[in-house]
């Protein structure tokens, strides 16, 4: 789990995650990001050491932050299509308001920017995974969802179409309604892998 971080720092990665937006990682620099800031250098690194060491905590607060509204908005009294529906409308919502943390995740180098920074983005992956696999398995147990492919099949589809999706939205510079797009997706996703006896 992340260690709690302060205000600024928050402030600091949501900037950092502006400057991602705009001109991607070479974009990044300390200097660049203490002009948007309009700090003095140094004073970015009383909070943080280094540009990897922001873009981790940026990582890190996402991964966290989807811990907990998954675990939040998941109710047990919901049917795995909800739970399906809640989980994936809650992360096109958040992106919407949030387009820095997509482009965070996607931006050209990153992933071979650090081994940490790899790290980061697969525990990120793994979030979800967590917390979408026990509802594909609901899903099969109750017939709702097909198990003639095995849930960690439909596990790699369903993630497979969300990160295509959120990559196509990053490319296009945000181009369309993530939402609406995001909705057809959810909407086509559950007619593939819902049981044909349903």
């Amino acid at each position: 789990m992340i260690r709690s971080i302060s205000d600024r720092q928050l402030e600091i990665i949501e900037a950092a995650g502006k400057i991602l937006t705009a001109s991607g990682l070479s974009g990044l620099t300390i200097k660049n990001l203490a002009k948007e800031m309009k700090f003095s250098e140094s004073a970015i690194y009383r909070h943080f050491e280094s540009k990897e060491h922001i873009i981790l905590t940026l990582l890190e607060y996402l991964a966290k932050d989807m811990e907990d509204r998954f675990s939040s908005v998941i109710s047990e009294e919901q049917s795995p299509e909800e739970k399906f529906k809640t989980i994936f409308k809650g992360q096109f919502s958040f992106f919407k308001k949030n387009p820095h943390f997509v482009v965070a995740v996607f931006s050209d180098g990153l992933i071979e920017e650090s081994q940490k920074i790899n790290e980061k983005i697969l525990r990120i992956m793994s979030v979800k995974m967590k917390h979408l696999m026990p509802i594909i398995k609901e899903g099969q147990t109750l017939h709702v969802f097909t198990d003639s492919v095995s849930a960690e099949d439909l596990l790699n589809v369903v993630m497979g179409t969300f990160r295509l999706q959120m990559f196509k939205w990053r490319v296009a510079n945000f181009d369309f309604d993530i939402r609406v797009k995001g909705d057809h997706m959810i909407e086509s996703l559950l007619t593939l892998i819902r049981s044909k006896s349903n």
